[in-house]
């Protein structure tokens, strides 16, 4: 997308889990809007791939920084915030999108997994926001942190990862009452179904997949799953001004799928 207005230019954002899927969208479609993007993973070919790709393909666009790190130790943490004041003057936007699954039933989910999914998803998003909260300007800035239906709809099988979930939702609110006086508006987005590495992970291991991936895609009033860019939309929209009155809000942008009456799957 080539926009001449660069509704983001000047602005520099780290993006979080930004190596593929839903946060590679995000980190191009700001970088399109004309930010200064960071993306930071834990997959190192995944993200040096990415940040190549991106910051190679208009020579008129911002480039793209890969920082690696796992968002589940707190030192890497430390240390990749440290890199964003050489680059920049300061931080306008963080998305935090870092987030693993885990799909057992609730009575085979062990400590070690419901630790692994909290110290990332959520732990993780607490000391992003930490990190990063010196590092804005007086004039403000955004945080969004990418939730999911899980965090009001109960699914089988995800009871650690729809706790993380929810608590981002929680986090999201509060950190929008306690940041609004320095003019730091803080959201939430709840994907639905998206195209994915981790949808791709979960149809590997539900018996019929082709019948459940169908099933899935008929079940959204809007005939479809989503798509990455779906949810790098709306992220964009809370990340600029078009949304300046906008804080503590979660949007849910899944195909009109938890407005059913009936669970979306059995």
């Amino acid at each position: 997308m080539n926009n001449p207005e660069k509704r983001l230019a000047g602005r520099t954002a780290v993006v979080t889990g930004g190596a593929q899927g839903i946060g590679r969208a995000i980190a191009e479609r700001f970088q399109c809007e004309g930010a200064r993007v960071f993306i930071v993973d834990c997959d190192l070919a995944a993200g040096e791939s990415t940040a190549a790709e991106l910051t190679g393909r208009a020579a008129h666009l911002p480039p793209v920084t890969f920082l690696h790190a796992d968002l589940s130790r707190p030192q890497e943490i430390l240390e990749i915030m440290n890199v964003i004041p050489r680059h920049s003057s300061a931080l306008h936007i963080l998305v935090n999108n870092g987030g693993i699954e885990i799909d057992k039933p609730f009575e085979q989910t062990s400590l070690a997994d419901w630790e692994s999914i909290m110290n990332v998803n959520l732990r993780g998003a607490f000391l992003m926001t930490q990190a990063a909260l010196p590092l804005f300007p007086a004039q403000g800035g955004v945080i969004l942190n990418i939730s999911s239906i899980h965090a009001t709809h109960a699914f089988p099988n995800a009871a650690a990862y729809a706790c993380s979930k929810a608590a981002l939702v929680a986090l999201t609110r509060n950190l929008a009452l306690e940041l609004a006086p320095r003019l730091i508006r803080v959201n939430s987005i709840s994907p639905g179904y998206i195209d994915t590495r981790l949808w791709e992970d979960f149809l590997r291991y539900v018996p019929n997949a082709a019948a459940v991936a169908k099933q899935t895609a008929a079940l959204h009033p809007l005939g479809r799953r989503g798509v990455p860019a779906d949810i790098a939309e709306a992220a964009f929209f809370l990340a600029s001004d078009a949304s300046s009155f906008m804080t503590g809000t979660n949007v849910v942008v899944d195909g009109g799928i938890t407005i059913r009456a009936h669970a979306p799957i059995g």
